[in-house]
């Protein structure tokens, strides 16, 4: 690739000196793929995935490509994901019962390695501006089997006055100019010019002035980009820390091949190395630039308790819920039944008051009420064990189900009607309803597609 953006190479021969030529001779090298396996699972072996070398860092990376027919990746074991980019959510990585946001989030590669090391506890608020994209990242977090997770379409300003001081850990991976993906996606190079970095910065102040308000006193802020610009990344964290005396920045434990910020692209704020920066060729990976900061403690002024969801559902949807449940379900849910439409979510109990939010997926989708009936929809998050009736496919079986097929079942549990969790690989694929010894298909007719 030589057909930079005019002013691209002249800039980073600049910058980087005797690292230029190193440096430019990776946009001709092949772009490195990557995926994580999904430790939410409950068979976590790759089936028709080939095993590849770990990434450096955490403990679910690996490098290789994803195929997006695959088993693998329709029951959501894996999810696809730049390895450079993988390095945020290990430095951000949430506890169990934290309250989280992700600010900039879609298509949900760093919110489904959030809900990772959130383990289905606590509350992941996963905000994206833009409609349609907001519906990819609803699409990716409920394939990836997230159960903790409020999928919202707002600007962050919108967001502030639900959860102003609310968050223990945010994570901001900024819209920036992408500098980091020209190799992975040439077409990012169209809108680039030279003054295209301080425009991207000032959008970064401005979202990091709102997202400061919903962070509380103790709480974390991880800042990323894809790109290599100084503007968006050191200059944009010296300009936090002058600007905001009560953040510290935190040292990052920084893996082989990943270096230093450079405080002489800022301010010279020797405080700077102890942010990161992935160049592709100090590593296996994309362009990445990744800050931790920590707002300090301070004496907290007494909040009133946000208001929390409360259930909404008719007398005759819970008698329906729970016909279903009863005949269904080893054991209850925990959390709060809340409906939009015909549409049944569980979301994790002391949720806020969804009012005034758009929400596109609340917490876990149960399913949809139909007429004196029930339809569900939690295959893909809850363990086989929650399940009164299993049914596991062979590939055959399977290849029909994803197609949209009935098929006839085993001669053993033909006298067993009712809906039954199918599975391949040990993990949870759809639903299928016994009647006469045929499995009556549920698998989503948008999703439907022939094997190959």
């Amino acid at each position: 690739m030589d057909d930079f953006p005019q002013g691209f190479k002249e800039r980073y021969a600049e910058l980087l000196g005797d690292e230029a030529e190193a440096f430019f001779a990776t946009f001709k090298q092949p772009v490195q793929k990557g995926f994580r396996i999904n430790p939410l699972k409950a068979n976590q072996t790759l089936y028709d995935t080939q095993t590849t070398q770990a990434v450096a860092w955490g403990n679910w990376g690996r490098f290789g490509r994803v195929k997006g027919h695959s088993v693998d990746h329709t029951t959501g074991l894996i999810y696809s994901q730049e390895p450079s980019a993988q390095l945020v959510g290990e430095i951000a990585h949430p506890q169990p019962d934290e309250k989280v946001l992700d600010l900039a989030a879609a298509p949900g590669g760093k919110t489904t390695h959030l809900a990772s090391f959130m383990n289905q506890k606590g509350l992941l608020v996963s905000n994206e501006i833009f409609k349609k994209r907001a519906q990819i990242l609803s699409e990716n977090v409920e394939r990836f089997g997230a159960k903790n997770v409020l999928v919202t379409n707002h600007a962050p300003a919108e967001l502030v006055p639900k959860f102003a001081g609310y968050f223990d850990r945010i994570v901001l991976d900024a819209p920036c100019s992408g500098e980091g993906m020209f190799r992975k996606d040439p077409d990012a190079m169209q809108y680039w010019d030279v003054d295209y970095p301080s425009r991207c910065a000032k959008l970064q102040r401005e979202i990091l002035v709102e997202a400061l308000k919903m962070l509380k006193s103790g709480g974390e802020l991880i800042y990323s980009t894809c790109t290599f610009a100084p503007e968006e990344d050191e200059q944009i964290i010296a300009w936090l820390l002058d600007s905001y005396p009560e953040l510290e920045l935190m040292p990052i434990d920084k893996p082989k091949g990943v270096d230093d910020g450079r405080p002489e692209w800022a301010d010279g704020n020797p405080e700077l190395v102890k942010t990161a920066r992935l160049f592709p060729h100090h590593l296996d990976g994309e362009g990445h630039f990744i800050a931790h900061l920590r707002l300090k403690e301070a004496d907290a002024v007494a909040k009133k308790a946000p208001e929390v969801v409360k259930t909404n559902l008719t007398d005759s949807q819970k008698e329906i819920w729970q016909t279903f449940a009863d005949e269904t379900l080893q054991r209850p849910l925990m959390g709060t039944l809340i409906t939009f439409g015909d549409q049944l979510y569980l979301v994790p109990t002391d949720t806020p008051s969804l009012k005034g939010l758009r929400v596109l997926r609340a917490g876990l989708n149960l399913g949809t009420f139909k007429k004196n009936r029930f339809e569900p929809n939690l295959a893909l998050a809850e363990q086989p064990e929650m399940f009164k009736h299993v049914y596991p496919l062979d590939d055959q079986q399977w290849a029909q189900y994803v197609h949209g097929e009935t098929f006839f079942v085993d001669s053993d549990i033909q006298q067993v009607k009712g809906w039954y969790l199918l599975t391949i690989n040990g993990n949870g694929t759809g639903f299928g309803k016994l009647v006469d010894g045929q499995m009556k298909n549920f698998y989503p007719k948008g999703l439907r597609f022939m094997p190959k």
